[in-house]
């Protein structure tokens, strides 16, 4: 265990009350901060996120609130109050949370109060779910200027693998990857896999399509991916070999995910609430098999907000025990 790392002033979540279980799988190592090849001003931001903000310790604890443009309002039904920004925010706060992650309209009219106390993320593209995902692409909202205009400590953007409009996807991340790299802002990519073609091999859930969409991520150019966990199922059949044959068990499929995103930082997606002994698993199985960190929304604020810090509090204490010195 790695000495408590340097923390911005403000109140500590008190440490989980619950034992830590006994590891049931061997605990694989995340990628150093130094083997990343960043840039002096992408290596000083990240540092920011993984070490001063959120949990420490190398570990990411990101809340996005991406969702009000990709969902809808739908999302917030079941918590009203969170259908104001401002809640998501002051969540992060208290929580302590390594980064908000958003679109330019929320960062715009929101985050100018929450400067220096909540790192954030700014999502450049998005879309909106009326759309069928049969031809997925998310236009730019945001640039890069924006995020270093505002602050920002990384920029986000979503790539749909194996969509029919990737040719344009590919494109529109070229020029976001060039000017994440000319002003020194990390790149953190949500790699979903979309489109008919999947859907005709496994589907976006499966290892095939989940694992194709990190080494992605990797080959564009992400120093940071976020992935959702890989789930079995019948249609896995009709992954191509040697996916349709494959055996794993959860913890080994989503190894073999952070396998192929090498040398990117990987970021589980929370998706639907879960209960809480699920989401706990989750993260730790996660964190086992070598991921940096969750970027859990709905799993969070879809909660009341003593029940959403409670939980919180229960991630920084997985956190804590996965925690590294700098290297």
């Amino acid at each position: 265990m790695s000495e408590p790392s340097a923390q911005p002033s403000q109140s500590h979540p008190a440490p989980s009350s619950r034992p830590a279980p006994t590891p049931a799988h061997p605990r694989y190592p995340r990628p150093a901060l130094s083997r990343l090849g960043l840039s002096p001003g992408k290596r000083t931001r990240l540092k920011r996120l993984l070490y001063d903000y959120g949990p420490g310790g190398g570990t990411l604890l990101v809340l996005p609130i991406d969702q009000g443009l990709e969902h809808g309002p739908i999302d917030f039904f079941d918590n009203p109050a969170a259908l104001d920004p401002q809640y998501q925010y002051d969540l992060a706060k208290e929580g302590r949370f390594s980064a908000i992650a958003l679109h330019i309209g929320l960062a715009g009219k929101y985050f100018h109060e929450y400067a220096g106390d909540v790192p954030l993320i700014l999502k450049l593209n998005g879309k909106t779910a009326i759309p069928t995902d049969s031809q997925s692409f998310s236009p730019l909202t945001g640039t890069v200027e924006d995020a270093v205009r505002l602050g920002a400590d990384a920029v986000g953007y979503t790539i749909y693998v194996g969509s029919p409009a990737q040719d344009r996807d590919f494109r529109q991340f070229m020029e976001v990857r060039q000017d994440a790299q000319r002003f020194g802002v990390p790149l953190v990519v949500w790699a979903y896999p979309r489109g008919e073609a999947v859907a005709k091999k496994g589907g976006k859930e499966s290892l095939y399509a989940i694992d194709y969409a990190a080494r992605v991520a990797l080959e564009l150019g992400a120093d940071v991916v976020k992935v959702n966990y890989p789930v079995h199922s019948e249609k896995d059949a009709e992954s191509p070999p040697p996916y349709n044959s494959l055996a794993l068990a959860p913890f080994e499929a989503f190894r073999k995910v952070v396998e192929s995103a090498g040398r990117a930082l990987v970021l589980v997606s929370g998706g639907e609430r879960i209960g809480d002994t699920a989401l706990l698993d989750k993260v730790r199985l996660s964190m086992d098999a070598g991921a940096t960190g969750i970027i859990f929304g709905r799993n969070l604020w879809q909660r009341p907000r003593a029940e959403a810090l409670r939980i919180t509090r229960e991630l920084h204490g997985i956190f804590r025990e996965y925690a590294a010195p700098l290297a």
